[in-house]
């Protein structure tokens, strides 16, 4: 292949992609009942962890395999099986049940291990090409990994091995995590920095804005002052409050701007007669995805959304205004 010869790059990349999914395809259809439910289940009942190991590019599809596993609920860790002879075996607990990677089946530093993983009386789950293997003898159950061919020109550098092993290991994932019964709940939990975990955990009371960065103002209260008062707030609106000091209105800039247009002696008038009566009004302890939903309701306009939103408690007294931009930036939005 020349190194100018773009067309042929292209040839080569198309060929890897489709002999990968071939062999998956090949891989699903060869994946058998008894095997595949005896590991699920030997992973879903066991009271340790789940300690995963492989040498070479079979260690680093084992660290993504263990990765996934923690994402998704199961305790796991990996084990250098280089590293294991000269005292990381100690990482081993009565309870754990190891998941052993070897495409060959006959990886030196691995096969140096398997006794004393059966020592320990570990059950061990293979995920090899070779049934007849070292690996695959020492092991509870072998989940078979063999494809025809690497997709390396020399056929010798692990490329559609290791597919087919990550692919392999993902589906036990999901597996697993489907006999847990391991949930979006569950998900976010583990996931507090993710858009999911965002949506499913973060609470109004979370990213409201309070003290000095809300307008709060009397209704009879001058509209320059109500202006003065969003300006120095930094906001985009100021809470209307009667005179218990409950939530009676809501002006915005916009409201504003539009007044003045009508009326520029506007600016004379008290809030109560420029404000939004009953606007709409939120509680911190609703997740933030809902506080989204209702300034969705509040806007008159269906293909709109209100900007902001007094926060209130149990009485209808501001704590705080929840604003779209902040919803924004928090990563809660409609798309």
């Amino acid at each position: 292949m020349s190194g100018n010869d773009t067309d042929q790059w292209l040839s080569e990349g198309r060929r890897v992609l489709l002999e990968a999914s071939q062999a998956l395809v090949r891989l699903a259809d060869r994946l058998d009942k008894p095997s595949w439910t005896r590991a699920v289940n030997l992973i879903v009942a066991a009271k340790g962890r789940v300690v995963v190991t492989g040498m070479g590019k079979s260690g680093l599809v084992g660290r993504k395999l263990v990765a996934t596993l923690a994402s998704t609920g199961t305790h796991a860790c990996f084990l250098h099986p280089a590293e294991a002879v000269h005292g990381d075996l100690g990482m081993l607990a009565p309870d754990d049940v190891v998941i052993a990677l070897s495409y060959s089946g006959e990886t030196d530093e691995l096969t140096a291990i398997l006794p004393a993983i059966g020592t320990l009386g570990l059950p061990v789950i293979a995920i090899t090409s070779n049934h007849r293997s070292t690996l695959a003898q020492a092991s509870t159950v072998v989940l078979d990994s063999f494809v025809e061919k690497e997709a390396c020109p020399m056929k010798l550098a692990p490329t559609t091995s290791t597919t087919a092993m990550i692919a392999l290991g993902d589906a036990l994932a999901v597996a697993v995590m489907g006999a847990r019964g391991f949930g979006e709940d569950d998900y976010a939990k583990l996931h507090p920095a993710g858009t999911l975990g965002r949506r499913m955990l973060l609470r109004v009371a979370d990213i409201m804005q309070t003290g000095e960065n809300v307008a709060i103002v009397p209704e009879s209260t001058v509209m320059t002052e109500v202006i003065l008062a969003i300006t120095r707030a930094r906001a985009g609106a100021a809470i209307v409050v009667d005179a218990d000091g409950r939530v009676s209105g809501l002006i915005s800039e916009g409201d504003i701007r539009r007044h003045l247009l009508d009326d520029p002696a506007m600016l004379t008038r008290p809030a109560s007669n420029v404000m939004t009566v009953s606007p709409g009004v939120v509680t911190p302890g609703i997740l933030a995805v809902e506080g989204l939903t209702h300034l969705m309701e509040f806007h008159p306009n269906p293909a709109s959304i209100a900007g902001d939103a007094p926060v209130v408690d149990e009485d209808r007294r501001p704590l705080g205004m929840l604003t779209l931009k902040d919803l924004v930036k928090a990563g809660i939005h409609t798309a």
